[in-house]
């Protein structure tokens, strides 16, 4: 098998150039394979969701709860995260992203106390937590929030 010898599977493909509504001795004439009269038969078709009149789907489920559209959606990686840096390194969301620590920064990043800090480092994201801005300053680095 290479690539001189590939086709496309038994009846996957049909000519595109078929005109359909053209008379009848072209075999597909008069209702051009729409069949007599009919909603199908029709110009118009009835919109996506449509049960002919029975109370559609999405209106017969209950509705439950909201989405709340004022929410940040804040990151938060731990203070281990930190570590794959270099000494005297400066941490910003843009390093982070470059680092693959974060995949999206969404509305801010925030540095969590989970883990321990063995570097000085000088970070600068969105918000931090107590614990976090303690063992960055404990380990000689300076928090600065953006």
């Amino acid at each position: 098998m290479d690539l001189s010898n590939l086709k496309p599977a038994e009846g996957s493909k049909h000519s595109d150039n078929f005109r359909r509504g053209r008379g009848h001795g072209s075999g597909n004439g008069k209702t051009a394979g729409k069949g007599h009269k009919g909603q199908k038969a029709r110009s118009g078709s009835p919109r996506p969701g449509f049960e002919g009149g029975q109370m559609p789907l999405y209106r017969r489920i209950p509705k439950r709860g909201f989405t709340n559209i004022n929410t940040k959606h804040i990151v938060g990686i731990n203070v281990t995260a930190l570590e794959r840096f270099d000494n005297d390194a400066v941490v910003t969301v843009e390093a982070l992203l470059e680092a693959g620590v974060i995949k999206n920064p969404r509305d801010g990043v925030k540095i969590l106390g989970n883990g321990e800090l063995t570097k000085k480092l000088t970070v600068k994201v969105n918000a931090f937590s107590e614990g976090a801005k303690a063992k960055i300053e404990a380990a000689g680095g300076t928090c600065e929030v953006i």
